[in-house]
C-alpha cells in the first residue's frame, strides 16, 4: 500500500512542472507564428527600399519605420488582449452595428479580397514566374491552386495553426533571412549614399510614414483571435485568462523578431551597390541575393518569398474563418476556409489588379478608425472608465474623417471646398490628417466619461 500511495502521489508534484514547459513552448510557438502572419512579402521589400533612400539617415529613418511597423502592430495586439477574444470584442463597445460592420469589413478587405489573394499572386510572379519564364494564365491557376489546397490544409484543425506556422514554417523563414541578410552585410562594401526624397529633410517623418503604410494594425487586430485560440487550444497549461497576458507578451517577443529583420534588410538596401536606383523592393533583394549568393540566391530569395507568403495567407485564412465563424455559428469553420481559399484562388490566378483598385482604398479607408480604437481601448483600460462615451467618440469620429476624405479622393463632382478643409488638418496630405480631429472628438467622450463617473 505504502508503493501504491507514494505512486499516486508523485503525478501532482510533476504536473505542474509539465504544465509551466508546455505554457513556456507554447509561448515561444506562438510568438513565431505571430511573427510570420505579419511577415508578408510586402514586408519582406518594404525596408530594403527604405534603407536605400535614406542612406546616410538610416538611423531616424529606421526609427520611424519600426514605430509605424511594429509598435503599432504591438500595441494593436495588446488592444485585442485587453478587450477580449477578437475584434468584434473590442468594436461593439462603440454599438452594435459598429461591432458587426467594422471587424467584418476589415476580415474581408485585408483577408478574402485583398490580403489572401495578393499572398498567392505575389508567390507565383516573384518566386515561380522567373524560373518557368512564362506568360500564359495556366502555370498561375495551377500554381495557386496548389497554393491555397496548401495553405487551407495548414489550417484545417482549428486552433493547430501554431504548429505549423510555429514550429516549422516560421524557423525556415528566420533561417533563410539571416542566410540572405549575412550574407549582404559580409559582402557588401559600399559605403551609404545620401539620403533621397523626404528622407533628406525628415528621415524619421518618413520612415514612419513607411512603417505605418505597412498597414500591419489592421492585421493585428485580424490576427489577435488566432493568438488567444492558440493559448487556449489544447494542452498549453495556459487558461483563458492566462492567454491574455501570454497574448501581450507574444506580441513583444514578435514585435522584436520584426524589429530585428527590418533593421537588417533596411541595412541590405542602404549597403546594396548602386541600391538608391531602385524603386522595387523585391528587385533589390532578388539582385542581391543573386550577388551575394550567385543563381543560388535567386533561389534561396524566392524560396523566402514563397514562405513568407505561405505564412501570411495560412494566419488570414484561419483568422478569417474563425471570426465568421464565432460570428455566424451556423457557418463552419472549415466551410469558410475553403470559400475563403476559393476567392484568393479565384483573384489570384484572374483579378488582382483590378481587385487592388478597390481593396486598397477600402483599407485606407479603415487603418485610421482601426488605430483609433486601438488607442481608446488602451486609455479607457488605463483609466478604468465605466462608461464607452470617449471610446464611441473616437470610433465614430475617425470613421466620419476617413469617410470624408474617401469621398473626396475617389467620389466625382465633390465640392473642392471639402477637400480645401480637409487640407487644414495636420498632415492630411500624408493620410494623418484624421489624428488631430479624432482626439479632439475623443477628448470631448472622456470629459463626459469622467464627469460620469464623479457623478
Amino acid at each position: 500500500m505504502a508503493a501504491k500511495s507514494a505512486h499516486t502521489l508523485s503525478p501532482p508534484s510533476a504536473e505542474p512542472h509539465k504544465s509551466k514547459q508546455a505554457g513556456k513552448v507554447s509561448l515561444i510557438a506562438v510568438s513565431l507564428m505571430l511573427f510570420s502572419m505579419f511577415f508578408g512579402a510586402g514586408n519582406l521589400i518594404f525596408p530594403p527600399v527604405m534603407g536605400a533612400q535614406a542612406g546616410t539617415a538610416f538611423t531616424p529613418a529606421i526609427t520611424g519605420f519600426l514605430i509605424g511597423g511594429v509598435l503599432l502592430p504591438v500595441i494593436s495586439v495588446f488592444a485585442i488582449a485587453v478587450a477580449g477574444a477578437d475584434l468584434r470584442d473590442l468594436s461593439s463597445r462603440a454599438g452594435k452595428v459598429f461591432g458587426v460592420i467594422f471587424p467584418s469589413a476589415v476580415y474581408l478587405s485585408i483577408g478574402a479580397i485583398y490580403g489572401v489573394p495578393r499572398t498567392g499572386a505575389v508567390s507565383y510572379s516573384t518566386a515561380i514566374k522567373p524560373i518557368i519564364n512564362s506568360e500564359g494564365i495556366l502555370p498561375s491557376i495551377i500554381f495557386n491552386a496548389v497554393f491555397f489546397t496548401v495553405a487551407v490544409l495548414l489550417c484545417w484543425r482549428e486552433g493547430k495553426v501554431v504548429n505549423y506556422l510555429g514550429k516549422i514554417l516560421t524557423p525556415a523563414l528566420l533561417l533563410l533571412l539571416v542566410l540572405l541578410v549575412t550574407r549582404a552585410l559580409s559582402v557588401f562594401e559600399t559605403s551609404p549614399g545620401a539620403p533621397q526624397g523626404d528622407y533628406t529633410t525628415q528621415p524619421i517623418n518618413a520612415g514612419l510614414l513607411s512603417g505605418y503604410m505597412t498597414m500591419d494594425s489592421v492585421a493585428a487586430l485580424a490576427f489577435g483571435i488566432v493568438v488567444v485560440n492558440a493559448f487556449t487550444f489544447g494542452r498549453t497549461g495556459i487558461s483563458r485568462s492566462g492567454a491574455t497576458t501570454h497574448t501581450g507578451i507574444a506580441a513583444l517577443i514578435a514585435g522584436a523578431l520584426l524589429a530585428t529583420v527590418y533593421v537588417g534588410l533596411g541595412f541590405v538596401g542602404q549597403l546594396m551597390p548602386n541600391g538608391a536606383s531602385y524603386s522595387d523592393g523585391a528587385a533589390l533583394l532578388s539582385d542581391a541575393s543573386a550577388l551575394t549568393m550567385g543563381s543560388v540566391g535567386r533561389y534561396a530569395y524566392g524560396l523566402t518569398v514563397l514562405l513568407a507568403c505561405m505564412t501570411t495567407a495560412v494566419g488570414l485564412l484561419a483568422a478569417s474563418a474563425e471570426f465568421f465563424n464565432r460570428l455566424i455559428p451556423k457557418l463552419s469553420y472549415r466551410a469558410l476556409l475553403i470559400v475563403f481559399a476559393v476567392i484568393g484562388f479565384a483573384f489570384a490566378s484572374y483579378g488582382l489588379e483590378t481587385l487592388l483598385k478597390i481593396s486598397a482604398p477600402l483599407i485606407t479607408f479603415l487603418y485610421p478608425i482601426a488605430i483609433a480604437l486601438v488607442f481608446a481601448t488602451l486609455l479607457s483600460h488605463a483609466l478604468r472608465l465605466r462608461s464607452n462615451f470617449m471610446f464611441t467618440f473616437a470610433a465614430w469620429g475617425a470613421t466620419l474623417w476617413s469617410a470624408l476624405t474617401f469621398a473626396s479622393e475617389h467620389v466625382k463632382n465633390m465640392p473642392t471646398l471639402l477637400t480645401d478643409l480637409l487640407a487644414l488638418s495636420p498632415g492630411q496630405g500624408a493620410q494623418l490628417g484624421w489624428i488631430l480631429p479624432t482626439a479632439l472628438v475623443a477628448g470631448l467622450g472622456l470629459i463626459v466619461d469622467l464627469s460620469r463617473a464623479k457623478a
